[in-house]
């Protein structure tokens, strides 16, 4: 007689394959890339581990892949200080917004702060990079699409944020990034970041998310950032 599988045999078939996913999203982004006439290895895919702990990460490092993503500094604090050690070459970006009083430990944890999105936080991370002695790559986030609950600095004032962090601060900037609104083509918004890039000088694009990152491929996007497509839905905040 068959029995109902138990609450552990449904836990592991819901268990996403993460190094399956992780290669079809890096095919995904290679034949992307190739369709836009570019070479593959000019994308680089941040797998973004928001909510997801150790167990669901580690699959992913020992399939080969190094570069990473949080949204929140207090979680990549208490999960990523370890694997990191275990795993030297390990990058770590931060995608999402940065408060004025995470700055010291975000510098000290993350080798990418891609959310440079006002002056003040850009002159806190030049003052807390000067003490720590660590100096991140840093991008500056743009709000593409003008919402007042998003992030990022409106385009027409990101020029003057770019030549303060670079030119006056000597902020390690090296791009930019957006989060287009979820309810509109992302291509505009793409085709703006690249835009205000170029005459910026500022080549690498951070833009692309599990629903879209193919479109942004084919705009120019050098980071996509992929969550859901490869670790599965989101679990429980911590």
């Amino acid at each position: 007689m068959s029995h109902p599988a138990g609450p552990s045999e449904s836990a592991t078939a819901m268990v996403p394959n993460v190094a399956a996913n992780l290669a079809t999203v890096l095919a995904h982004v290679a034949e992307a890339a190739r369709g836009a006439g570019r070479a593959p290895e000019a994308v680089r895919v941040v797998a973004v581990t928001k909510t997801h702990g150790p167990e669901r990460i580690r699959p992913a490092i020992l399939a080969g892949h190094g570069l990473f993503g949080e949204n929140r500094v207090q979680e990549a604090e208490a999960k990523w200080p370890a694997l990191k050690d275990e795993f030297p070459s390990l990058r770590l970006h931060l995608i999402g917004p940065l408060q004025s009083n995470k700055v010291r430990v975000a510098v000290r944890l993350f080798d990418v702060i891609e959310t440079v999105d006002r002056p003040k936080l850009a002159e806190r991370l030049a003052r807390i990079m000067e003490e720590e002695g660590r100096r991140p790559d840093c991008y500056v986030q743009v709000n593409t699409g003008d919402e007042t609950q998003k992030a990022g600095v409106a385009p027409p004032e990101a020029d003057a944020l770019i030549r303060l962090c670079r030119d006056q601060l000597g902020l390690p900037l090296k791009g930019l990034m957006c989060i287009p609104p979820l309810d509109e083509d992302p291509a505009p918004h793409f085709a703006l970041l690249r835009e205000i890039g170029r005459r910026n000088g500022l080549a690498e694009l951070s833009m692309g998310m599990s629903a879209d990152y193919e479109i942004a491929v084919a705009i120019g996007a050098t980071l996509v950032r992929v969550g859901t497509a490869i670790f599965g839905p989101r679990e429980s905040s911590p």
